[in-house]
């Protein structure tokens, strides 16, 4: 074992064996200055034990991944079951805000030129939003939109871990974007593919499990 004084540097490999057990402090044979050991002689025991109990935990970390890859993954019929109910759920809330938005735009703006065009563009824009935070907030918060919970479906990530407000804002918007415009392969993707995943879901680096 190596023995540093601590108050002028000087260091000294010592044979552990000759090294007594119940020795609490040294002297330095260079300035003559007695100091405490702090640390005990490593005991090849223990070491041993501990890079053991180490690999042991690797081992158990090593298959994560294939567990998160094996997990039942929902199919095509059962998400688009899901989706279909998050947009009537999501056309119920833009009737009926977007009914109240126009009441109020109509009382306010009453009278002025180009009024109705105005409120219809608002409407819309309105609808968008709505319907952008519908999928965001609740994807990002627990990975279920209400049509998912129904079906007891989750978006998680790949790596096993609970999706997060930025990932699901990128699955949302632009990764299914993307799958919509190639003619919608992106989601048909999904009847076909091993592990279920979307263009989307592979873009995002997510799964939809069943629970």
């Amino acid at each position: 074992m190596q023995l540093t004084c601590p108050r002028c540097g000087f260091s000294k490999q010592i044979d552990q064996e000759k090294f007594p057990e119940a020795a609490t402090r040294a002297n330095c044979p260079r300035c003559k200055n007695s100091f405490s050991l702090q640390q005990k002689p490593p005991d090849p025991t223990e070491e041993k034990v501990t890079t053991t109990e180490q690999e042991s935990e690797q081992q158990k970390l090593v298959p994560l991944r294939a567990q998160i890859d094996a997990l039942p993954k929902a199919g095509f019929w059962m998400r688009l079951v899901a989706t279909i109910i998050d947009v009537f759920i999501v056309f119920v809330l833009e009737f009926l805000l977007g009914s109240l938005l126009a009441v109020a735009g109509f009382a306010t703006a009453s009278g002025h030129e180009g009024a109705f065009g105005n409120i219809a563009i608002l409407i819309q824009l309105f609808g968008y939003a709505l319907s952008f935070a519908y999928y965001i907030v609740f994807t990002g918060y627990c990975g279920q939109t209400p049509g998912k919970m129904v079906l007891r479906i989750k978006v998680i990530r790949c790596d096993g871990a609970n999706i997060s407000y930025g990932r699901a804002a990128f699955r949302e918007i632009p990764a299914k974007f993307i799958s919509g415009i190639i003619f919608g392969i992106g989601y048909l993707m999904v009847a076909f593919d091993e592990q279920k995943q979307g263009l989307h879901d592979r873009m995002a680096d997510t799964y939809v499990i069943k629970l």
